[in-house]
């Protein structure tokens, strides 16, 4: 083909280009300096965090990230008993809020009438609007006071039994890290049900039809219909509730216990990154205070991670879907 032709046909599409409404132009520009502005500010935190913490980072170096000595007293400041008080009390989040909010979705989305679910799906994005605080002071007034008679029953039937008693003997206390863990799946189970129902909406009902017509039950439908159709969407649901769990504050604050301790014990008392940061930075300063900054330099760079990675599994998942 000549270049004569080619500048022939491209011509009306350059044209076209250029005689774009000065409306979309404009919506084009502050659409790309608005994602501009977040990966900005994203950037400015990161640098200014990063420096703030640079004296703890100089003093304790990679090693203070795997230590577990915690002690301002004596200017130690180890953050990996604060890293597996986070990754426990997320990881006890995820399981228990998982199968619960998958069935709530199911639910609603394939066993409820329409006109039913409406009302339970308004209870459900209520429960997700409830301010953090209200949880920690609900979890650490009811909740550790009633379960705390629990556990001790749990680990007084468990104890010496191999695994059990390792995981849910004593000692065991109310404010704990699965009492953390119970708070953190109540507070994400709403986030990850409205986003997965929404991703079960979008299944074609002709694909439910189909499965139907070929004689499938309604497990069988879900499991043949929805679940590949929808895995990529439930499953950055899910990390995005991971992400949302181990970045939250006041309510894990209330009922870990703050006791930063390493053990197999789940009904012990722990402590998290997001917790020590709010009950003593306004005690500290100096490298206490740069250590304090670290632990939220960590947590970030654990957020960004897993929000990484819920994408990568979303886009990996869709592009099998489609057979690319």
């Amino acid at each position: 083909m000549s270049t004569a032709t080619k500048n022939q046909q491209a011509g009306p599409a350059g044209a076209l280009a250029a005689r774009r409404p000065f409306g979309d132009r404009l919506f084009q520009i502050l659409a790309l300096a608005a994602g501009l502005l977040v990966l900005a500010i994203l950037v400015l935190i990161a640098v200014s965090t990063s420096d703030q913490a640079s004296n703890w980072f100089s003093t304790e170096g990679l090693s203070g990230i795997f230590s577990r000595a915690w002690d301002p007293a004596h200017n130690k400041f180890g953050a990996l008993g604060y890293v597996y008080g986070t990754a426990i009390s997320s990881l006890i989040a995820i399981i228990i809020a998982v199968p619960l909010s998958l069935g709530i979705a199911l639910l609603l989305t394939e066993v409820v009438p329409r006109r039913w679910g409406r009302p339970l799906v308004y209870l459900i994005d209520l429960l997700a609007v409830v301010p953090s605080v209200v949880w920690g002071l609900w979890g650490i007034l009811v909740l550790v006071p009633w379960i705390q008679k629990i556990y001790a029953s749990i680990g007084s039937g468990v104890k010496g039994i191999w695994v059990l008693g390792p995981l849910f003997g004593p000692p065991t206390q109310g404010a704990s890290f699965f009492t953390a863990g119970i708070i953190l799946a109540i507070m994400i189970t709403p986030i990850i049900t409205s986003l997965s129902r929404e991703v079960i909406a979008t299944v074609p009902a002709i694909d439910r039809e189909g499965a139907y017509a070929l004689g499938a039950t309604r497990w069988e439908m879900i499991k043949g219909a929805v679940w590949p159709h929808s895995k990529a969407g439930i499953v950055g649901s899910i990390l995005l509730g991971l992400g949302r769990a181990m970045g939250e504050t006041i309510a894990a604050a209330l009922v870990i216990g703050s006791s930063v301790q390493i053990t197999s014990h789940l009904f012990a008392p722990g402590d998290s990154m997001p917790a020590v940061i709010a009950n003593q930075f306004g005690e500290a300063s100096g490298t206490f205070r740069s250590g304090l900054i670290g632990l939220g330099v960590l947590l970030f760079v654990l957020t960004i991670i897993i929000n990484i990675v819920a994408r990568y599994v979303v886009t990996r998942s869709t592009r099998r879907s489609r057979g690319a």
